[in-house]
């Protein structure tokens, strides 16, 4: 089928992407604004440091002029005026004393700028001052231009990864919202009687790829049990069909005066009779067995005895049918409900004495297994393909070399669902001529 898409998709990725944007964004911009603050601090505490060594520079130029002459009245001290005009600083000299030796001409002005003061030693102390005051250029304007280059840097980062998760954002979304909206028009052809409809591969991931396949597993099962509810209706049909005919002709010759009512007449029309009560009993087992969970009396019991007394109910059928019933029976105590419980191994050993042939032989046998009670009834009949052995508990399932055999095909069913009932699980396996065994496990109480 086509694959349409779907405004709610739509709506869906879009609202997914403006999520996924604001988020990158919200975790971006917080990135770019702490990244700001701390590069901001880091540069202030390298202009610090920068400009302390600076004074102290200039107050080393200034003692080592103060040196040649031993007296600031004859210094010179145009080089060190000088140098702090390189570094973009204006410098004023005091003696020991506090008294001006010496301003550069824009030290006043400076007035409101950060100032550093460093001391002039000499040989025998302390000699002087040097008070540096750092203007916007040279050297001390080298913070300001690189807090500017790092906010730069920073923005362009933070919008070049804005661009990027707009892109991602769009690409998940588109990619998540994908196989959704894939599975929302597939249900829509559903529900208007396109049972074909799948969802078929997808680009997926986990989550999202499990629900596509297990919604593809669920159709497929709904299409069989469609397709089983189709053949009940054929069989019942098929199955009716003989009976009531045989019913209708034997009546209308009884009434027409065509047959007398003999005893052989009246006993052939008891057995179809009978017939019919028998399959109605078989749809009535069926949705008492979907019942059962909800009207189970558990109680302790021995899985053993209970499997000897479904086997010593059955036994004369076995052997009508040149059939032998074998007994390997270990108690092993379990919490059920026994007549359910019998019933499960009555289905199980009617299953495998009706595609035993005689001849053949059937062993029914419980043991222990850690903390679960077994039964296993084993056969040598015509055995299960193994195409059909996964349908054998569908209801309804008659498989291909069943047709020819009376029944519903609701035997294993019922057993099936009894048994998860009680908590437990029954398996098979077979290959064709070569008998069946059927395991129950059971929790041990």
């Amino acid at each position: 089928m086509d694959r349409p898409q779907l405004a709610g998709g739509s709506a869906t990725a879009l609202r997914l992407a403006l999520a996924f944007i604001a988020v990158a964004l919200a975790a971006v911009a917080l990135l770019a604004i702490l990244t700001a603050v701390l590069a901001a601090a880091d540069v202030r505490s390298l202009a610090h440091r920068q400009r302390a060594d600076l004074a102290q520079a200039v107050a080393v130029a200034a003692a080592a002029s103060w040196e040649q002459h031993r007296s600031w009245a004859r210094s010179d001290l145009g080089p060190v005026l000088d140098l702090a005009r390189r570094t973009g600083a204006e410098v004023q000299i005091r003696d020991s004393a506090g008294e001006v030796v010496v301003s550069s001409a824009g030290f006043a002005a400076q007035s409101e700028a950060d100032q550093y003061r460093a001391p002039v030693s000499g040989p025998s102390g302390p000699v002087g001052t040097v008070l540096t005051r750092f203007t916007g250029a040279g050297l001390a304007s080298a913070d300001d231009a690189l807090q500017v280059a790092l906010l730069q840097a920073i923005v362009s980062a933070a919008g070049l990864a804005a661009v990027l998760s707009l892109v991602v954002a769009v690409a998940v979304a588109r990619r998540i919202t994908g196989p959704v909206t894939r599975l929302i028009a597939v249900t829509r052809a559903m529900s208007q009687g396109e049972r074909s409809a799948r969802v078929g591969p997808v680009r997926a991931h986990g989550e999202l790829l499990e629900l596509t396949r297990a919604f593809d597993k669920m159709a497929d099962t709904l299409d069989r049990q469609e397709q089983l509810r189709r053949d009940l209706v054929a069989d019942v049909a098929h199955e009716l069909r003989t009976p009531v005919a045989i019913l209708q002709a034997g009546h209308e010759a009884l009434l027409d005066g065509v047959a007398e009512p003999t005893p052989e007449q009246l006993a052939s029309l008891r057995d179809e009779v009978l017939r019919l009560g028998r399959m109605v009993n078989d749809l009535q087992e069926l949705a008492a067995a979907d019942a059962a969970a909800v009207q189970l009396a558990l109680r302790e019991c021995d899985l053993a005895e209970v499997a000897a007394d479904a086997a010593g109910s059955l036994a004369w059928r076995f052997e009508a049918a040149e059939i032998s019933l074998r007994r390997e029976l270990e108690p092993v105590t379990v919490r059920a409900d026994r007549p359910r419980l019998r019933q499960i191994v009555t289905n199980l050993l009617t299953n495998a004495l009706k595609f035993t042939p005689a001849g053949g032989s059937v062993t029914v046998g419980t043991r222990p297994a850690g903390s679960a009670a077994v039964l296993i009834v084993t056969d040598t009949g015509i055995g299960i393909p193994a195409d059909e052995l996964p349908h054998i508990f569908d209801r309804f399932w008659r498989g291909s070399q069943v047709t020819q055999t009376s029944g519903a095909g609701i035997g294993l069913a019922i057993a099936a669902e009894l048994a998860t009932a009680h908590g437990g699980e029954l398996a098979a396996s077979s290959a064709p001529d070569q008998g069946t065994t059927m395991t129950l496990t059971l929790p041990a109480a």
